[in-house]
């Protein structure tokens, strides 16, 4: 077993399976939230880990279906991954006690911790969304309560014999992986830590089980725009200006809500890794 992160591993107990999360640090806590793709785990934080665990009591998950957390054949769905959520808070909740904690989500799972923030406004303090979706373009995504993008003849195709399986091996090749990552990062110089936990973390027991429900898109919230619209908590949004994820015309909607604010780094999607000082130092201020 391979571990993502520099820290130690607690296994919960929960209705969505069992999660593992990697903790380190003394003081309040704080929750991080990888990305959602054929390749996640917790190892695509490991830079703020670093540094919060300085000041905090860090909590990086593996999401359900990733990294070291239960990768069963299931539906992956936006509302299992926000009740994972809500258990690990009650998890911590039990070690810390009820104080409101810190979060911060990257790209697809933003709207994971949003809709957790939304649903249990007093568990969370700040709320961090780095590259978040739902914010393409000016379309709106007020769709029914619960409602996803999620195309279910597409995921029982993908379920067939042999087919879900080789698409994933297709996809999670050591080049294809290197591939989006530089999509990611806008440049080929990515982080090679997080790639070669990447590739190793795809040759798991169940590895293909929750990317086939992302490629489904069974992971994409259609009423995302209510659940931004009810966040309460202060709210800090940041993304860059290279690579796939650059258009982010949607956050006008919030331009003059008091409890938001905006970063814009001259880097790719995740600018943590690329500007790990100035961010640090800027979700410091954000979150004091």
């Amino acid at each position: 077993m391979k571990h993502a992160l520099n820290g130690q591993l607690q296994f919960i107990a929960s209705d969505t399976g069992q999660l593992c999360a990697y903790v380190k640090g003394q003081g309040r806590p704080f929750i991080l939230i990888h990305t959602i793709n054929a390749s996640a785990s917790a190892a695509e934080v490991r830079p703020l880990f670093n540094s919060i665990s300085q000041h905090r009591t860090v909590y990086a998950i593996d999401l359900p279906g990733f990294g070291l957390s239960e990768r069963s054949d299931r539906v992956y769905t936006p509302r299992l991954m926000t009740d994972a959520l809500h258990d690990l808070v009650k998890h911590i909740q039990a070690i810390h006690g009820t104080q409101a904690i810190d979060a911060l989500a990257v790209s697809l799972s933003c709207e994971f911790l949003a809709r957790a923030a939304a649903e249990q406004p007093t568990h969370f303090q700040t709320i961090s969304l780095v590259s978040p979706t739902g914010f393409k373009g000016l379309k709106l995504r007020q769709a029914a309560e619960g409602a996803t993008y999620g195309l279910n003849w597409l995921l029982k195709l993908l379920k067939g014999p042999g087919w879900g399986l080789s698409i994933f091996n297709l996809l999670t090749r050591p080049k294809v992986i290197r591939y989006f990552l530089n999509k990611t990062w806008g440049s080929t110089d990515i982080d090679e830590e997080m790639y070669h936990y990447a590739v190793w973390t795809t040759r798991q027991v169940g590895a293909q089980h929750a990317p086939l429900s992302f490629l489904s898109a069974q992971l994409f919230s259609a009423d995302i725009t209510h659940i931004y619209d009810r966040l309460t908590q202060k709210v800090w949004m940041s993304h860059g200006t290279r690579g796939d994820f650059v258009d982010y015309r949607g956050k006008k909607r919030y331009a003059h809500a008091e409890n938001w604010r905006f970063t814009v780094y001259q880097t790719g999607a995740l600018p943590y890794f690329e500007m790990p000082e100035q961010f640090s130092t800027d979700l410091q201020q954000f979150i004091s």
